[in-house]
């Protein structure tokens, strides 16, 4: 990807983002540049990575889909092109069926290992902006950066 200056023209030589653990710039200016054009690499990596990703998911589902038919008449769960062999295999994986059950039991047998610690930073903001904090949070201020081009 080439990227010119400021997001302009390309440069003579393409934008190569450094590898991580790379020296940062002494001139707080130059890490401000390194940072945008860093970050807009990303982005626009993003946006090439995002539909073969989808595609990915698609193929996935159409073969999930497809297979699946055959394998209640007893047929083969599997399809071979000239380079990849597919096949349906059943991973177990946990889903909750009734959240409030669930929940009891992580109460009663203070087995909280079985959540992630994460809240839903949107539903308890929204509670912050009615004046309701729930108990045991606090909001904090965390640096950001603001990037806008000179």
């Amino acid at each position: 990807m080439t990227i010119g200056h400021n997001g302009g023209p390309p440069m003579d030589a393409p934008f190569r983002p450094k590898q991580p653990g790379s020296p940062i710039p002494a001139n707080m200016g130059a890490v401000a540049d390194e940072y945008a054009l860093t970050r807009k690499f990303r982005l626009a990596m993003e946006k090439i990575v995002e539909p073969v990703k989808q595609r990915e998911s698609e193929l996935r589902e159409y073969m999930i889909r497809n297979l699946e038919k055959t394998r209640g008449d007893g047929g083969d769960t599997g399809a071979a092109g000239r380079l990849y062999r597919v096949q349906i295999k059943d991973k177990e994986t946990p889903k909750v069926n009734d959240w409030p059950a669930f929940h009891t039991f992580i109460a009663v047998n203070n087995r909280f290992d079985l959540l992630q610690k994460r809240i839903s930073d949107k539903a308890v903001m929204d509670m912050v902006d009615a004046d309701q904090l729930p108990p045991g949070i606090e909001t904090v201020l965390v640096p950001d950066v603001s990037v806008t081009k000179v």
